[in-house]
């Protein structure tokens, strides 16, 4: 049958991938790295058993992550990104021609080592408009000063260990703090099927701190929960319906997101709007 690498859920859900072979395997100062190279997905990341990334599905994530919001500010010309070492979501964000400058904040050294070794066409590193900054994001966003970013993207994993810390109300004071007042920010808001609670934690949080805030929906096939969530907010922009123009000087080279994707993203489920309003 071969060798297998399993993600176990709370315990409840068990999903298995084939593996072909390991590829890296480090114990950094903050988790257990680990690339695999797997039969359905490829090239795979794993964090703390908790897989995070493919060769063959990253596409799904990243794009859906980004381009919601930087295809709804005007001029994105500074973008924030916490997390997102394997620079899958930096790519994205530097396909719009209005961006000049994208700071990435990556708490691991170890994570991007890890993805610049084995998972090369997620992202190049040499964009001049790019800067990677190995440091606490949760302190940088706190040091930075007020209207600092146009878009401000949180690329982390699921709320525990360093990345505990990301999805709580005194963090997205901080992203509503360091963003332009007609700026966005965007974030992974987990899976509402397999993981209900954090998904309603993090829309009503978000809801209460921004004036437009909007959850969307799609696949991730990696993650094994169904459909996935972000959300995006504004103070002042409804990110909702994107501006077909804007769209079409980007969206070709787009494996998945396009403009009818964008507007049909934020259909709600009858059963989410309903948890939404009654949670």
């Amino acid at each position: 049958m071969g060798l297998w690498y399993y993600e176990t859920y709370r315990g409840r859900v068990k999903l298995g991938l084939k593996v072909r072979r390991s590829l890296f395997t480090k114990q950094s100062d903050y988790q257990l790295v680990e690339v695999i190279e797997t039969e359905a997905y490829g090239k795979t990341l794993a964090i703390d058993g908790i897989y995070m990334t493919s060769e063959r599905d990253e596409h799904y994530y990243h794009e859906m992550l980004v381009h919601p919001a930087l295809t709804t500010v005007a001029n994105p010309e500074r973008v924030l990104i916490i997390g997102g070492g394997d620079g899958g979501t930096a790519r994205e964000v530097l396909r719009h021609d209005a961006v000049k400058k994208v700071q990435l904040v990556e708490i691991d050294q170890v994570v991007v080592d890890a993805c610049r070794a084995h998972l090369p066409d997620h992202f190049s590193w040499d964009d001049p408009r790019f800067e990677l900054i190995i440091a606490d994001g949760i302190q940088f966003l706190a040091d930075a000063a007020p209207d600092s970013y146009d878009v401000v993207l949180l690329d982390g994993s699921d709320p525990v260990g360093p990345a505990q810390g990301l999805f709580n109300r005194s963090f997205y004071e901080h992203v509503k703090r360091a963003l332009k007042p007609t700026g966005a920010f965007a974030l992974q808001s987990e899976g509402p099927i397999l993981m209900p609670d954090l998904f309603l934690d993090i829309v009503h949080t978000v809801r209460d701190l921004f004036a437009q805030a909007h959850p969307y929906f799609g696949p991730v096939p990696i993650y094994g929960a169904g459909i996935w969530s972000w959300t995006v907010a504004s103070e002042t922009l409804d990110a909702r319906t994107p501006d077909p123009d804007r769209v079409a000087r980007f969206a070709r080279a787009c494996k998945y997101y396009n403009c009818d994707i964008h507007r049909a993203a934020f259909a709600v489920p009858n059963d989410l709007a309903r948890a939404l309003v009654e949670n």
